[in-house]
């Protein structure tokens, strides 16, 4: 209702993962970078983690759309509350195969050949497990035994498992270490800086057709402090900011009118959410832990460090 006011030609801050309103910021071109090598050096495990509303499911879609335009068959499972069984079938329908058997040996006889008949076609085959931090113990080693079916020299099928940062913790369990030590690339999603929040905005609604600023430096800035940098936040916040905006008849977004809607939101109390960039252990961000498993690369540093 307020795209006319604001002569916009779509939504810009929409709560659906839509890849075309992405903002390229350094980490997440180093994310994306690190997705598509890990995909396409046949290595078998990509982990992608970040914390919620941080953008990990946008920068799926849009790797699996860069993806598309190549020789790549995608399987998305969003619900990763699965029976090992109900697991597999769904992989198999979404790579548009019919089960031909309801029994786990069957299925993963199909799918193994199937994977082979793509891998001499050179055609590559990617499964993408979404919120991957709710897998079940069996499910994970039932993933794992996945990346058996390989050739003399390649996985035949490359693994995502995207998820909140507990699945970083999950995976140091000792009893998943054979598939941990399998883990080629590990990529992380941030939450964005004070600056990259205003560029953020204002990359949006340019996108959506916007040709004079809406958004007061003061608005952005305070949008940054409510939403700590979280893109689904500073969606939900931009949006209702610019409804209010459109009610009150305002043809721009003041930092009264995002103080107001963050008191509506009752977003002051959501500082607990996800601690400052600069907090963040750098430890994490560059090497793996001494569990003995080979080194393990973060894609995606903190944006503070990325902008220096």
């Amino acid at each position: 209702m307020y795209k006319k006011f604001f002569n916009l030609q779509n939504s810009p801050f929409g709560t659906s993962p839509d890849p075309r309103f992405m903002y390229m910021m350094p980490h997440t071109r180093e994310v994306l970078a690190g997705l598509e090598y890990g995909i396409f050096a046949r290595k078998g495990f990509t982990v992608l983690t970040g914390e919620v509303g941080t953008g990990k499911t946008t920068i799926l879609r849009r790797a699996l759309s860069a993806l598309s335009q190549e020789r790549v068959y995608t399987s998305f499972v969003f619900n990763p509350l699965l029976e090992p069984l109900d697991f597999l079938e769904f992989v198999l329908s979404d790579f548009g195969l019919t089960p031909t058997s309801r029994t786990k040996s069957g299925m993963l006889l199909q799918l193994n050949r199937w994977l082979i008949e793509r891998f001499r076609m050179n055609e590559t085959c990617v499964v993408v497990v979404d919120e991957a931090q709710n897998l079940s113990w069996e499910l994970l080693e039932e993933i794992r035994l996945l990346t058996n079916l390989e050739s003399s020299s390649e996985k035949l099928l490359q693994i995502v498992l995207s998820g909140q940062p507990e699945l970083e913790e999950k995976l140091r369990h000792p009893s998943v270490r054979q598939l941990r030590q399998r883990i080629f690339l590990w990529c992380r999603t941030q939450p964005l800086i004070s600056d990259q929040t205003c560029e953020y905005i204002v990359e949006r609604l340019r996108i959506a057709g916007a040709t004079q600023p809406i958004f007061t430096p003061e608005a952005a800035r305070l949008v940054h402090q409510h939403s700590r940098g979280i893109p689904r936040l500073i969606n939900l916040i931009c949006e209702h900011s610019l409804i209010l905006a459109y009610v009150e008849q305002t043809p721009q977004v003041t930092g009264e009118t995002v103080t107001s809607v963050a008191a509506d939101l009752e977003l002051e109390m959501q500082s607990f959410l996800i601690p400052p960039n600069d907090v963040v252990e750098e430890s994490r961000m560059s090497s793996g832990p001494g569990d003995g498993s080979r080194p393990i690369h973060f894609f995606g540093r903190t944006a503070e460090r990325q902008v220096r």
